[in-house]
């Protein structure tokens, strides 16, 4: 990939009445791993969203290793907020695993040998290789969210985006998936994570995007997690150690709202 992974270029988005986000440029190297950060409502998951080209723009545009998103589709690996997904139907782990490999064999095609290969490596890399045909409804949450992982790892794309992936799962499987995630950047692929965990990002990530509807600082954590940043973003005062990882975890200072 030639050029930057992802850039916004003056991206406005509204969501009904709420401007969501105002006037953010910024471009993602490709190979990077960046975190996005800032409260609730700061337009975290909308640029995710953006980015994948499911929301209309107000204003500005984004391109995607040179592309409109739209025509981008086949680069990406998605893993949503878990809020927006329904657990009721009877599907089993494989199930959802495979439907990572829709866009690849079409959506009425069999699913043939390399996509079997694939979803069952992709569950593997979870370590739920022997919960394949487990009721997803029967899952733990953590080994609910290990199977979406395991649904983008099957979607063998070259962004992934992440929105919130480590919300509410237990620290094994944080740490499984920073290391398939350090794992993924290391064979050049790009990564967007939202994230409300600041030191998490300052220690994982090269790169920080951080939002308050508008964009307040992008770069690497050395130069953005500041405390004016900070201030500016979250509207508290947020401790920083002499080797500037913050001391305090600001979903504390998250109150809810739309990301």
């Amino acid at each position: 990939m030639t050029g930057p992974a992802v850039r916004l270029d003056g991206v406005s988005v509204w969501l009904g009445e709420r401007l969501a986000l105002r006037d953010v440029t910024c471009e993602v190297p490709a190979g990077a791993f960046v975190g996005l950060i800032g409260p609730n409502g700061s337009g975290k998951s909308t640029l995710l969203r953006s980015v994948l080209g499911i929301l209309p723009l107000a204003g500005g545009s984004v391109e995607v290793a040179g592309r409109a998103p739209s025509a981008a589709r086949d680069l990406f690996a998605y893993v949503p907020q878990r809020s927006s997904l329904e657990l009721d139907l009877p599907l089993r782990a494989w199930d959802i695993v495979m439907m990572g490999r829709i866009r690849h064999n079409g959506l009425f095609k069999p699913a043939g040998r390399v996509d079997k290969e694939i979803a069952g490596w992709a569950l593997e890399r979870v370590g739920l290789a022997e919960r394949r045909n487990s009721s997803i409804g029967e899952m733990s949450f953590g080994q609910q969210q290990r199977v979406f992982f395991a649904r983008a790892l099957a979607q063998q794309g070259s962004i992934m985006l992440l929105d919130e992936p480590m919300n509410g799962v237990d620290a094994k499987t944080q740490e499984l998936f920073l290391e398939l995630l350090a794992a993924f950047q290391g064979e050049g692929k790009t990564i967007l994570m939202a994230t409300h965990d600041l030191e998490q990002a300052a220690s994982a990530c090269d790169m920080l995007c951080i939002l308050d509807q508008r964009l307040v600082a992008f770069g690497p954590p050395s130069e953005t997690l500041t405390e004016s940043n900070l201030r500016e973003a979250y509207g508290v005062h947020l401790h920083l150690s002499r080797e500037d990882h913050i001391l305090e975890d600001a979903h504390h200072h998250e109150t809810g709202g739309q990301r």
